[in-house]
């Protein structure tokens, strides 16, 4: 699985690089019956909520195109918690 999400954030960085935005990490999880694909991504200005709506529209397609993951799953995409 890690190979698949190297794969998956090499492109996902090449795509949010015009925006300044950067894929902090990512991970793929199982919660109780339903699995999570989870992106956290990072700006230097920070990200907003339209921000990441955005990002997760750029996101979403190349999920799709590349058609790694076999299994159904949840995307959470979300932005870097600061402190």
């Amino acid at each position: 699985m890690q190979e698949i999400l190297e794969k998956i954030k090499n492109e996902i960085v090449k795509a949010l690089q015009p925006y300044q935005i950067v894929v902090d990490s990512i991970n793929y999880e199982k919660e109780g019956t339903y699995y999570f694909l989870r992106i956290v991504l990072d700006k230097n200005t920070g990200l907003d909520l339209d921000t990441v709506v955005e990002a997760t529209n750029i996101i979403n397609p190349i999920l799709d195109e590349l058609d790694l993951i076999k299994d159904s799953y949840i995307l959470d995409v979300s932005s870097k918690e600061r402190g």
